[in-house]
């Protein structure tokens, strides 16, 4: 498991309170037990958070997934003066 994963894992298992999670880049909040909507604002913020960026509504709408919100917390990290 790559080490952003690892790193977003950590914050899902915190958030949902559940220790034992394992999360692939194909997980959405179908598929999570627990990720619901409020979940979900929760998560978005300690991403945020642990990761000093700003996600844009716009850009959240689009997610599917766990792996697509990896890529755009890459694409984030990869823009100057983040």
């Amino acid at each position: 498991m790559n080490d952003l994963l690892e790193q977003v894992q950590a914050i899902f298992r915190d958030i949902l309170d559940q220790p034992e999670l394992i999360l692939t880049r194909e997980s959405n909040a179908y598929t999570v037990e627990d990720w619901d909507s409020l979940a979900h604002v929760n998560i978005v913020t300690a991403v945020e958070r642990h990761f000093k960026i700003k996600f844009a509504v716009s850009e959240l709408q689009s997610l599917r997934n766990v792996g697509e919100m990896l890529d755009l917390i890459e694409a984030k990290r990869a823009q100057p003066g983040r």
